[in-house]
């Protein structure tokens, strides 16, 4: 149990981290878009180097793994980039914890399929998350600033775009191995990212003084955050994980603060307590949240 916990620690911890990582690049002037291509295609290296380690029930001859997988694709591409430009037209915190309530839209999406049954008690644990993010992103007075329409809109499409990639991931991990899901969904957000990235800057990538932080974006946001990830939860029980997620956007924030120079006002601060707690809590309450990253049977 203390090992699964440290590495879902370890994980929440990268993920934070890369959100740090990202806005310095951009604030050195690199694209959204190639800074997300490059955070990804490290990443497809490191799955394809642990697929290649244990290839066992790596299911790929299932037709089924790999259309999931391609969804899950879709997602997670969506999720680094929207993260990003996000970050972008606001800051690391608020691009984060917008991205962490990617549970809220699991339930409204499984309230949707009904998968799940909506109650009071959820429906008012939205109601006060969207509370909390009108709070957070201050849309209601223009003369605020900081948090543009575009930085809040794009943060809310990363954390759909993670609900996404977790019904992929899980429909896709009943028909291989999370590595080989993993190594499927990473070549198809490639391909994606390619396309609106700017092409001069995806070259130039290669031998900028800022390739480390892009090596570091890479390794610690994509490859060993993901492996952490899922191994952790094979030892961790949902509930604590979820728990222990919230590392990632309290890091985001810290990083944000200490090293970019953000800040969050008072009110702000109060629309991020109010939807780490509540999502958190309802994370720890249904099994749509992200844990359910792992196959069932790889729990047992």
């Amino acid at each position: 149990m203390g090992l699964g916990v440290g590495f879902v620690v370890l994980a929440a911890f990268f993920w934070g981290l890369s959100g740090g990582i990202g806005g310095i690049l951009m604030a050195d002037g690199w694209d959204a878009f190639v800074v997300s291509f490059y955070r990804g295609a490290i990443g497809l290296l490191f799955v394809l180097a642990w697929l290649a380690w244990q290839p066992r029930g790596s299911g790929l001859a299932s037709g089924r793994l790999w259309i999931w997988s391609a969804v899950a694709g879709l997602g997670v591409a969506g999720n680094f980039a929207f993260y990003f430009v996000s970050i972008a037209h606001g800051s690391v915190a608020v691009a984060a914890t917008l991205m962490y309530c990617a549970p809220v839209f699991v339930y409204l999406v499984s309230f949707a399929l009904k998968l799940e049954t909506p109650t009071a008690l959820k429906l008012v644990a939205i109601a006060v998350v969207m509370v909390g993010i009108v709070l957070l992103t201050q849309i209601y007075d223009t003369d605020a600033g900081g948090v543009t329409l575009i930085g809040a809109g794009a943060g809310l499409l990363a954390g759909l775009s993670y609900a996404v990639f977790i019904f992929g991931f899980k429909y896709a991990g009943s028909h291989g191995s999370p590595q080989a899901v993993l190594s499927i969904a990473f070549g198809v957000l490639v391909i994606l990212l390619m396309l609106p990235g700017d092409n001069t800057q995806m070259v130039a990538a290669l031998s900028t003084p800022d390739w480390p932080l892009f090596a570091a974006l890479g390794v610690f946001g994509a490859g060993l955050s993901f492996a952490f990830y899922i191994n952790g939860l094979r030892h961790t029980a949902p509930a604590v994980a979820s728990i222990v997620a919230m590392i990632e956007p309290v890091t985001a924030t810290l990083f944000g603060v200490a090293l970019l120079h953000e800040s969050l006002a008072f009110v702000q601060t109060v629309g991020m307590a109010l939807i780490l707690v509540t999502v958190t809590a309802l994370s720890v309450s249904s099994r749509a949240a992200p844990p359910a990253l792992v196959r069932e049977r790889d729990s047992e």
